[in-house]
């Protein structure tokens, strides 16, 4: 599913700013509380991180750009409590509207459906007995997809070669455990890009590393 969270390597959108490591992660009380929220809505709602980020995903563009980065996250948890019918479709906005004066009906509370998922364990690092089907130094071609649900394939490495640089612990699959089809742990591999390789030969030259499940790479042929 491509959405505009994916926005690695999308022109036109300006110079990167570089962060200020002394900023504060909180500029302003509303932004802790949202920050809370979205995490304790993951937690009443049953769902796991790889849903998370995919309900953080699923928000329109406008709203996703124009309400911030905490604004995104308040949106999130409004995804994943809807998805589980802790609350009502609608419910937010009537509440907002009502607090507001206006005379609103809200919609009734449903009845909680929530996915039954149970992590095999903690964290996301996972044993598998395969082994690797790639090793460091192997030149490899990320696979020119576009998954229908959730994915980590960014679009500006779909369809590019590189080289694998380092064998990462195998992890759950976001792209099914998202959906609660199941965690399919697999090898991650670390592999180089040139820039060029990327982006064509207009600009600096360096060399971008990217994290890719196994299922995402093929041979380089």
């Amino acid at each position: 599913m491509d959405t505009i969270a994916d926005m690695g390597g999308m022109q036109g959108f300006g110079s990167v700013a570089l962060t200020d490591p002394f900023d504060p992660p909180f500029h302003h009380e509303w932004e802790r509380r949202a920050f809370a929220l979205a995490l304790l809505s993951m937690r009443v709602s049953g769902t796991n991180l790889d849903s998370f980020r995919h309900a953080l995903a699923r928000q329109h563009p406008r709203d996703y750009l124009a309400d911030g980065y905490y604004g995104r996250w308040l949106k999130c948890a409004e995804n994943l409590l809807t998805d589980s019918a802790i609350i009502a479709p609608g419910a937010v906005e009537a509440r907002a509207r009502k607090l507001a004066g206006e005379q609103v009906e809200e919609p009734a509370t449903p009845e909680p459906n929530k996915p039954d998922y149970k992590p095999a364990a903690a964290g996301s690092i996972r044993p598998v007995e395969d082994p690797p089907r790639f090793v460091v130094g192997d030149r490899v071609v990320v696979k020119n997809i576009s998954p229908t649900g959730h994915t980590r394939l960014a679009r500006y490495v779909r369809g590019r070669s590189g080289t694998v640089a380092a064998l990462r612990p195998a992890q759950v699959l976001p792209d099914t455990n998202a959906h609660f089809l199941g965690e399919n742990p697999q090898h991650v591999y670390t592999v180089a890009f040139d820039s060029h390789e990327l982006w064509g030969p207009e600009g600096e030259s360096f060399t971008l590393n990217f994290d890719a499940y196994e299922s995402y790479l093929e041979e380089a042929s």
